[in-house]
């Protein structure tokens, strides 16, 4: 890391003077550990020239200890905050993520100032990996395939879900896995990932994905549920590994007993979309071509009204960005017309949802490289049969 945070700050310096900003105060915590290496409760100033200021709350020794920049002090009473950016008059902040009351806040301590949104430059930049994080992601892809190795061990027909689900999320904290699942979106939550088997892998729900599952309750509405898992059903397992802060998000198909031909047609399905997709994972690909792409196919097939949620409800996308945050850019999506660059990490999962039998499909994470997709979740994508 103390090589990263100061290329990552002069990337971030160069679009600051590009765009004639002063500066860039971030308040949000993961966008201060992309910075300088440290999540501790502060608030990182980032001038378009010159060295950042990290103003931190809680833990100051902490920070101390972790932090890759050089100027460290306690967050100062208002009118010293005010003093230290005197003369800064145009301030980027990313607003994708900052509570009104925080933005009332900093308008009070630093009155006067024009407050511009960049959570578009914030979001590319973080987007393009180097190979310290790729490296890191590689990490995560061979521990977490290595837990999904162990699921025919413990997988067996009568248990429920949420035993199947515990028994997965142990071994993934076991293995070293944070658990720390970030998502920047407004009002999307996960817990560790989805473990589900039959019909409640077809139920509707608020998460923006393919398959919601039944979840525990009202409250929770999301994920494995107590239904008891049956011969013949397809069981999903769609998991997040979080290793070093960077997320990987993979899925994979079992059936204890014989899947219906219906079934193991849209998994094949899924697989040649993904394959389809991976290949073409190179610097210039247009995202929203590549969802057109897996759409297209999938229609081709007859399974069009299924693609990637339940009938009425499908997400508009095949693939996502995954990072420190499991939701970055970018997105293989409708109407995202922008090009691919090298270094992207993106997860590709088409998925089917049949209402009344479940979900099937497959997911892996790549890095986008001249050559195509590079898999970083090695692990065959084979349906796994428990007998």
């Amino acid at each position: 890391m103390k090589t990263e945070c100061p290329a990552r700050i002069a990337r971030l310096q160069e679009k600051l003077q590009q765009n004639n900003l002063d500066g860039a105060l971030f308040i949000y915590p993961i966008d201060i550990y992309y910075f300088c290496a440290t999540r501790q409760n502060s608030t990182l100033w980032v001038p378009a020239q010159g060295e950042p200021l990290l103003l931190v709350r809680k833990s100051y020794v902490r920070a101390e200890q972790e932090a890759c920049c050089s100027a460290i002090r306690p967050f100062p009473r208002s009118a010293e905050f005010a003093q230290l950016l005197d003369g800064q008059r145009k301030i980027g902040m990313t607003f994708d993520v900052m509570p009104v009351q925080q933005y009332n806040y900093y308008s009070k301590l630093l009155p006067g100032r024009d407050f511009v949104d960049i959570s578009a430059i914030n979001r590319d930049l973080r987007a393009v990996k180097s190979a310290w994080e790729l490296e890191r992601m590689r990490h995560a892809g061979v521990q977490l395939c290595r837990v999904y190795a162990t699921v025919a061990d413990f997988l067996q027909p009568g248990m429920r879900e949420v035993d199947l689900a515990a028994e997965f999320e142990a071994r993934l904290r076991k293995a070293g896995g944070e658990g720390y699942i970030r998502m920047r979106a407004f009002n999307q939550e996960l817990f560790h990932g989805v473990a589900v088997s039959g019909p409640s892998g077809s139920s509707h729900g608020f998460f923006d994905g393919p398959v919601i599952g039944q979840g525990m309750s009202a409250a929770a509405p999301h994920g494995a549920s107590r239904a008891v898992i049956e011969k013949n059903q397809p069981i999903l397992l769609d998991y997040v590994g979080v290793f070093d802060g960077y997320c990987i998000d993979m899925t994979r198909m079992f059936v204890c007993g014989e899947l219906d031909e219906k079934l193991q047609n849209a998994f094949a399905v899924a697989c040649q979309i993904q394959a389809a997709v991976a290949e073409r994972l190179k610097p210039g690909a247009i995202c929203s071509e590549l969802f057109e792409l897996a759409a297209r196919l999938a229609e081709d097939a007859g399974l069009a009204e299924y693609f990637m949620g339940m009938p009425g409800e499908n997400a508009k996308f095949v693939g996502h960005g995954v990072g420190l945050e499991l939701d970055e850019m970018p997105v293989l999506a409708q109407g995202f017309n922008q090009p691919l660059v090298a270094g992207q990490a993106i997860a590709i999962e088409p998925k089917f949802v049949f209402p009344g039998l479940g979900s099937i499909g497959i997911e892996n994470s790549f890095a986008v490289t001249e050559h195509g997709g590079e898999k970083l979740t090695p692990l065959p994508d084979d349906l796994i049969q428990i007998c």
